[in-house]
């Protein structure tokens, strides 16, 4: 890489952080993220597997938050903080992969449906409509169902029914990349498929697809959760788990709080901070978006 095009892409990060940082909310939620995906990281330099297992609980049953537990215990006297604090490497871990797998079958399908205008589009786009007005999630539910709970099954139920409308988004910047004047130009001078949709279409749609992404894990993480809670799972700790856990024992009835109540923050937490990170994402590199809020 010569000097001139490293400084070029350092102006280029430059000025994104500049604008990044014009959106506190934005700012907010990627310091939380930042903080949660460094907790799940380090987990296993303080803490295993086996605080999850039901023999290795110490405390009280139901224990309310104290000194020694600071968020209290669960059914089997085992510390609900060790265990929302293992579980976000299941949640986060799921989140993220069902969320890539979602953006490259999205991403793939888009381009492709935009750049082919004959029957390989209308196919494509076919297929999709046919997914969108599929329920994604009961689809992920019998998906999961069927493959077994896995890790990576529950990945990929997620993943191949919630890429649809990332597909909508990239066909429709693909069909608006290729009506520039350039696309022309290159079709002139023998330019083929590949090099238009990976030279000229794929570098286009990229801040959108990044905007997208942070999004898309959201809505994994909420997905992993609401499978886990009705009884579909990776067979790990998860905040999901956790909540059906507490639903299973009923620590409503038995007024135990703490166990209903933390995990659910948890989620709504970090799904929240994806949120804010992803809108502050889209305004920044959706140039409409840019022009309208300087308007």
């Amino acid at each position: 890489m010569s000097n001139v095009t490293w400084v070029r892409r350092r102006r280029a990060i430059g000025r994104f952080w500049a604008d990044f940082r014009t959106h506190p909310s934005g700012v907010v939620g990627l310091v939380i993220l930042a903080v949660a995906v460094v907790l799940a990281l380090v987990a296993p330099l303080f803490i295993d597997s086996s605080v999850t297992n039901v023999v290795s609980g110490t405390g009280a049953k139901m224990a309310p938050p104290s000194l020694d537990d600071p968020l209290g215990t669960d059914e089997s006297g085992r510390s609900v903080l060790l265990m929302i604090w293992w579980g976000s490497r299941t949640s986060l871990l799921i989140g993220f992969l069902a969320a890539l797998l979602s953006m490259v079958i999205g991403t793939v399908l888009g381009i492709a449906a935009g750049h082919f205008r004959g029957w390989i589009g209308a196919v494509i786009l076919r297929v999709t409509d046919w997914f969108l007005v599929l329920p994604s999630l009961v689809t992920a539910l019998v998906l999961a169902a069927i493959l077994g709970g896995s890790t990576a099954t529950i990945i990929v139920a997620i993943g191949v029914t919630s890429w649809p409308s990332t597909a909508r988004l990239i066909r429709a910047q693909t069909l608006a990349v290729e009506a520039r004047p350039y696309i022309e130009r290159s079709w002139a001078l023998g330019a083929g498929h590949w090099h238009i949709t990976t030279r000229h279409v794929l570098p286009n749609v990229a801040p959108l697809l990044l905007a997208s992404t942070t999004l898309e894990v959201a809505s994994a993480i909420v997905t992993e959760s609401t499978l886990a809670f009705l009884g579909v799972s990776a067979n790990k700790t998860s905040w999901g788990t956790m909540l059906r856990g507490s639903y299973d024992w009923g620590a409503a009835t038995a007024g135990a709080w703490w166990y209903i109540l933390l995990p659910g923050l948890c989620i709504v937490t970090v799904v929240m901070a994806f949120t804010l990170c992803g809108r502050a994402l889209e305004s920044v590199l959706n140039p409409r978006l840019r022009t309208r809020a300087h308007a």
